[in-house]
């Protein structure tokens, strides 16, 4: 996903995407230590994923970006 859809996202959906990813993580992780895993290029992908999440909600804690209103 690109920086710019996740900048269009709000809070809520951020951090529900995070923890849909923190999960994905655990179990690439996983399938790698079984050596089950076929591309090993996703973990790098997630992991930046999760920095780029963290990144925006870290921006709406402070300030930087504020919330947006859904019924608009």
């Amino acid at each position: 996903m690109k920086v710019g859809q996740l900048r269009e996202m709000n809070e809520i959906e951020l951090k529900t995407r995070l923890d849909e990813n923190l999960d994905a993580l655990q179990n690439l992780k996983f399938q790698q230590a079984l050596q089950q895993l076929e591309d090993a290029t996703m973990i790098g992908k997630t992991k930046k994923e999760i920095a780029q999440i963290k990144t925006v909600i870290h921006e709406y804690k402070l300030g930087i970006r504020g919330t947006k209103d859904n019924n608009a």
